[in-house]
């Protein structure tokens, strides 16, 4: 799995690998407090940047995850329909959410690198 140093963020608190595994970063889990569920998007389906890919409900809110990229979801993390503590406990290992197959690869340079993510949240 990557390191929160490798990978890019949006300014929604998502985060996206090279290899297009997406998730939410750590600053997100912690402000939305324990999640209890997650509705996880469907092997196959097209998505757009910018665009809703899941749901997490928690004990404070429901948030929505959004695509990084555009592209197509191949691989979604199962896991956490049984485990979605996953997200709070390991944000950047078995917390991930799904795998997109990136579209525009260029679109990963719309990304803040970890650095930039770090400016960004402490505003």
């Amino acid at each position: 799995m990557p390191t929160p140093e490798k990978i890019k963020y949006t300014k929604d608190h998502e985060w996206i690998s090279d290899d297009g595994i997406v998730g939410i970063s750590d600053h997100a889990q912690n402000e939305l407090g324990d999640v209890v569920f997650v509705e996880l998007p469907k092997k196959g389906t097209k998505v757009e940047k910018g665009k809703e890919i899941a749901v997490l409900e928690s004990v404070k809110a429901v948030s929505n995850v959004y695509s990084p990229v555009d592209g197509v979801i191949t691989e979604i993390n199962e896991v956490l329909s049984q485990k979605p503590e996953l997200i709070n406990q390991k944000p950047f290992d078995e917390g991930w959410i799904a795998k997109i197959e990136i579209k525009d690869k260029n679109q990963l340079n719309d990304l803040m690198s970890f650095e930039e993510y770090q400016s960004y949240i402490k505003k």
